[in-house]
């Protein structure tokens, strides 16, 4: 693993602990959850790589046949226009940058929450700015897929 992606896990992971108190997690986190946790914010950085790459490869593979994503403005996008937008090339983006991320585990379902900063545009229309949101992440048969995902323009 290269040098800058494991000081990136790294501190999503500390960010991960130290926000989680804060939302009234009861209990200490498992050896088991731990490891889920860092497999989930190991995808979370191959998904914000896979977006400023417009890798449709990864989008076809990691999110679920059942995928439904709600945008900012509150359309509906569902796997096979996700697919279609990357394999188009029609956002693009030049930055994101991710904060305030928690990863909650509940069985074979993760929810993370983050807030990011993007630099970019859609065919062409910036929609650059600060955006919070909420991916599902389900695991089946041993593979985690992304189900849902919400994003929401920020302050």
């Amino acid at each position: 693993m290269n040098r800058s992606r494991t000081s990136f896990l790294a501190a999503l992971g500390l960010l991960c602990f130290a926000i989680h108190p804060a939302f009234g997690r009861q209990n200490p986190i498992s050896p088991g959850e731990e490891g889920m946790i860092r497999e989930i914010l190991d995808l979370e950085n191959h998904t914000k790589e896979a977006a400023l790459r417009n890798d449709a490869a990864f989008s076809q593979r990691m999110l679920a046949e059942d995928y439904i994503a709600i945008g900012p403005q509150g359309n509906v996008i569902t796997k096979s226009d996700t697919l279609a937008a990357r394999r188009g090339a029609q956002t693009h983006y030049d930055s994101m940058s991710l904060s305030e991320l928690v990863v909650r585990v509940y069985g074979d379902t993760a929810v993370v929450t983050a807030r990011v900063e993007v630099k970019g545009n859609n065919l062409g229309e910036d929609f650059s700015g600060p955006y919070r949101f909420t991916r599902v992440w389900v695991r089946r048969n041993g593979q985690w897929q992304t189900v849902s995902y919400q994003a929401t323009v920020s302050q």
